[in-house]
């Protein structure tokens, strides 16, 4: 099967079965999503979800985050990985909005990798969840069931190369659900330890099953 086929099969297998794919994180507005997404880091959204309804309720704007500091924040995240640091972060993040981006999320990438606690993945899902832009977020999800079903090279080794080699093939208007198709499917079957091959209906193209099952197609 050529790599070709494996998009064609893969983007025609979840337009028929997870058209609506979306994020698992909740939120009710574009800070809030940028908010969750900076603390999902290393963190299961399950976790987030938990902790953020009141944090958003008491800080609902950058302003509220820029005027707050550590000891009042902290105690909101307090039970999330890495808490001292994504305190720091959303200090800084709600300061940074406020003076530099009118309390606005930024719509580029650029920008909003200068804001603390922004890396380029956190950059990606927004510019992709609340702009549509053909951004394509690899986490640890995205980058290993991209390679398990064939879609990347197995030398793609950086989180980037991955990137660019998804955004090369999907057509630019699948790109952001196909992001949420490849975090679902890596969350709840193509876990990493024990991929759950005997119910997955992608077997039909998926390399890591060929390699497995000693197939040849």
């Amino acid at each position: 099967m050529t790599r070709k086929q494996r998009y064609e099969a893969f983007i025609a297998y979840f337009s028929e079965n997870q058209p609506q794919a979306e994020t698992e994180l909740q939120y009710g507005n574009p800070f809030e999503l940028l908010v969750a997404v900076v603390l999902s880091a290393q963190c299961t959204d399950k976790r987030i979800n938990l902790v953020t309804p009141k944090l958003f309720q008491d800080f609902p704007t950058p302003a509220h985050l820029a005027a707050s500091h550590f000891d009042e924040l902290f105690p909101y995240i307090k039970t999330i990985s890495y808490p001292n640091n994504k305190t720091k972060h959303l200090l800084g993040l709600g300061k940074m909005m406020v003076e530099d981006f009118n309390s606005e999320v930024p719509e580029t990438i650029e920008d909003l990798q200068k804001l603390p606690g922004v890396g380029r993945k956190t950059a990606n899902v927004i510019t992709s969840v609340v702009w549509n832009q053909p951004s394509m977020a690899v986490d640890t999800h995205v980058f290993r069931v991209s390679k398990r079903l064939g879609l990347v090279n197995q030398n793609a080794n950086t989180p980037l190369a991955v990137e660019k080699q998804l955004v090369s093939h999907l057509p630019k208007e699948v790109i952001p659900l196909a992001h949420h198709w490849l975090i679902l499917h890596g969350r709840y079957t193509c876990l990493a330890r024990t991929p759950k091959c005997e119910s997955c209906a992608l077997t039909s193209f998926c390399r890591y099953f060929e390699k497995k099952e000693g197939i040849v197609r």
